[in-house]
């Protein structure tokens, strides 16, 4: 035997190996582990059982130590199996698929114990991502963070529904425009999504789209033992059938079997006698095997299509598989959630030579030199000698100070701090990368644009500035740039952060994102930035202009649920500050959380608005400022004002129209209702569990107003941010925001029209504090 015919047979047995055990594994799920819920576990055996080949050729052939894959969601199992076969994966988690403290539903790099470099989950994202990811690696060998050696390929497994999503175009776009490079996309084309198989007018579409965006396309269609098929009289006619033959037609006769397939060969081949001929000289197991014996199912085809993709230039291969291969309901319509009953999965073990009760042994059944021999040859793949990943060193993060002005927005201020970084040569600033969907001078990026310059891998000249054009934009592209401009698509900017913010351990050089994006449109973009936090990428997202005080530009663009969005997101601290000193201590803050261990991402929700600054005494506020609030104006009594963000001026003022009658009333600054509610939360579950003298820091704000206080809230968004505060400790509340769609107008307007002016604050107060008077009368 050859050595090439050694490592397809070799390929063959791990391809078997993995689908048992990844069907296994789903099946102890459901029906052998203890349910104490009653519930379906689930799993995906079929849409396993389609990609096995795929996963055993590149997994053990074709990956590099440097490559990084994203698998697809539903083939989890199958990556867990590769990993168990290796030593690197616990029975333990095996047998606790899908169940407390195992391995999880899909691959996940914060939850599971197997490496995983790209989590997925939500379709289409974690295709897309590798792509970006290409990018971020093509920044590091820019700017000499990384050899051009070592660089690996960006791979996405991929279920041909996941083709449906709109994401991957958006990102096939801007991928284009980027020149992405070293980026494989796999479809697993078994041409079944969850409720029915996919549309026949596509089969051709997709090179055109591929193509068009500088891809290479590699469709395999054939085995080698359908190619050999072909060869023979009659064979043109069977390839000219099995092209012509609808999904679901393929399908269902895949389903029934090969008498069905003969049937209907002998019916519309009728008439050619070599076709006829080819068909009869199979019987019919063998028939089905040859029907069934897709590219995406033939090892050999699989290893020559990766081996033959050398070269940079991105590529998309089309497998074309069968869903469910080698299992009983292999084609079914109904087979996404199938699960083998245990008759089937009995009669799939003893086909293997499996037996009962060493159905977890990774070798079993192949006899003791096949197995050793097998072994062996997983261990010695490129992919076993992948290092761990590794660990980053911090970035100094220097005092940053708050720009001079007596009156500024929160907006222009971050401008202005990134602006002087960008001078400064601190060492931060040379690992920040900045990014923006089409509105990096409306967010007010431009400064540190014309500081820090484009990142383009080629060279892109300033054509207005050549031609002496005025224009305070003098932005060049080059390799040395900081600054990634992206279209209009907001999932994209998400994934650019998400893959952003896991060069450190993707590559091994950390990276700090910034990304700017208006206030309303990251709900655009919202699945994206949860799937970026997910995998606990680091970055900082910069939202403004917010809210309705975006006032002339009318409802389409005043946000009101983001603040529920920045409190309501996991691995997401959100702040909004109503000052430029605020918002430095912020920025500060944020950089060094993203660097820390236990750390994560940060929101900063900002306004257009100039306002009045703060006159400060002394740096008291500062402590308070990064843990959610302090007093702008301590109270000496029961009553309180509290804001977020750009209602200041409004809060203060109506705070000094009341000062004057109410003596001792209490003006809050809220620079986080996330971080105020997350700490009671915290707090409140401590005590629950016995530890009495847990407290919070907003527990500690609240404390001076006892238990009669009375507390008018007010922020530019959704008054929900804010009106649990009166359950911290039995305080009522009256809350004042946005609970309906804003529209154009001047800020006088608006605010009088929707309740956030000072007149409607001193009404609110008036109502709220006579009403306690009353009572404690």
């Amino acid at each position: 035997m050859s050595d090439r015919e050694e490592l397809i047979r070799n390929l063959e047995a791990l391809d078997e190996r993995l689908r048992w055990l990844s069907a296994w594994t789903v099946h102890n799920a459901n029906h052998l582990r203890e349910s104490r819920d009653g519930l379906k576990v689930g799993g995906h055996q079929a849409s396993c059982a389609s990609m096995s080949t795929i996963m055993a050729a590149l997994y053990f052939h074709a990956l590099r130590p440097n490559d990084k894959v994203a698998v697809k969601p539903h083939a989890g199992p199958l990556l867990h199996a590769i990993h168990y076969l290796l030593g690197r994966q616990s029975l333990d988690q095996l047998q606790r698929f899908r169940g407390f403290g195992g391995m999880q539903s899909y691959p996940s790099r914060t939850k599971d114990q197997i490496p995983v470099d790209f989590s997925t989950g939500s379709v289409g994202l974690g295709v897309a991502v590798t792509a970006f990811a290409s990018l971020v690696q093509d920044y590091l060998i820019a700017h000499g963070a990384m050899p051009e050696s070592d660089a690996g390929r960006m791979i996405a497994l991929m279920g041909d529904a996941e083709l449906d999503e709109g994401n991957i175009y958006e990102c096939l776009i801007e991928g284009y425009k980027h020149d992405v490079r070293n980026c494989w996309w796999i479809i697993d084309y078994n041409r079944q999504s969850l409720d029915a198989t996919t549309a026949d007018r596509m089969f051709r579409r997709f090179d055109d789209i591929f193509e068009t965006c500088g891809w290479r396309v590699v469709t395999l269609k054939y085995g080698k033992r359908q190619l050999a098929a072909f060869r023979e009289p009659g064979g043109e006619a069977l390839r000219a059938w099995i092209d012509n033959c609808p999904n679901a037609e393929f399908a269902a006769l895949t389903y029934q079997g090969g008498e069905a397939w003969r049937a209907r060969l002998r019916a519309d081949l009728a008439g050619d006698a070599d076709a006829i001929g080819l068909i009869e000289s199979f019987d019919d197991a063998a028939l089905a095997r040859l029907m069934t014996n897709l590219g995406g199912h033939c090892a050999e085809t699989l290893v020559e299509a990766f081996e033959g993709a050398q070269g940079e230039q991105p590529t998309l291969f089309i497998a074309y598989t069968v869903k469910g291969y080698g299992l009983p309901f292999a084609g079914h319509k109904d087979n996404h959630s199938g699960l083998m009953t245990e008759a089937q999965i009995g009669t799939l073990r003893d086909s293997l030579g499996i037996g009962a009760g060493e159905e977890w042994e990774p070798w079993a059944g192949l006899g003791d030199n096949r197995a050793a021999a097998l072994k062996r040859f997983a261990e010695a793949a490129p992919f076993a000698a992948k290092a761990p990943e590794p660990l980053a060193p911090p970035v100094t993060v220097p005092a940053l100070a708050a720009p001079a002005g007596r009156e500024q927005s929160t907006q222009v201020a971050f401008g202005k701090i990134l602006f002087e970084l960008a001078k400064s040569g601190a060492p931060l600033a040379d690992r920040i990368v900045t990014t923006s969907p089409d509105v990096t001078v409306s967010t007010n990026l431009g400064p540190w644009v014309n500081q820090r310059g484009l990142f383009r891998r080629g060279e892109l000249a300033d054509v207005f500035r050549a031609a002496k054009i005025p224009s305070a934009q003098k932005w060049s592209g080059h390799d040395a740039g900081q600054h990634l401009e992206l279209g209009i698509a907001e999932t994209n900017l998400f994934l650019a952060l998400a893959a952003l913010g896991l060069s450190a351990p993707l590559f091994g050089t950390r990276l700090l994102p910034v990304g700017t994006v208006y206030d309303p449109f990251i709900a655009r973009g919202l699945d994206a930035l949860n799937y970026g936090c997910y995998m606990d990428a680091r970055f900082l997202l910069v939202a403004t202009p917010s809210g309705l005080t975006l006032g002339p530009e009318g409802g389409a663009h005043q946000s009101i649920n983001t603040p529920l969005i920045g409190m309501g997101q996991p691995g997401l601290t959100y702040y909004e500050p109503a000052f430029a000193d605020e918002l430095a201590a912020c920025m500060e803050w944020a950089f060094g959380h993203m660097q820390a261990k236990d750390g994560g991402s940060v929101y900063l929700r900002l306004s257009t608005r100039s306002i009045a600054q703060a006159g400060r005494s002394d740096e008291r506020w500062r402590t308070g400022a990064l843990a959610g609030g302090y007093w702008l104006h301590e109270p000496a009594g029961t009553e309180a004002i509290a804001y977020i963000g750009a209602m200041a001026p409004e809060a203060i003022e109506a705070w000094v129209r009341l000062s004057a009658e109410r003596p001792g009333l209490g003006l809050l600054a809220v620079t986080s209702p996330d971080l105020l509610h997350r700490g009671w939360s915290a707090a409140t579950q401590r005590r629950m569990a016995g530890e009495a003298g847990a407290s919070s820091h907003v527990e500690t704000l609240l404390a001076p107003l006892g238990a009669g206080g009375r507390i008018v809230t007010l922020v530019d968004g959704s008054p929900s941010a804010l009106s649990w505060m009166g359950a911290v400790r039995g305080q009522r509340v009256l809350p004042l925001g946005l609970d309906r769609f804003g529209q154009t107008g001047d800020l006088p307007d608006l605010y009088a029209e929707y309740g956030l002016d000072a007149d409607a604050i001193c009404r609110a107060a008036g109502a709220l504090f006579s009403s306690a008077r009353r009572i404690a009368a």
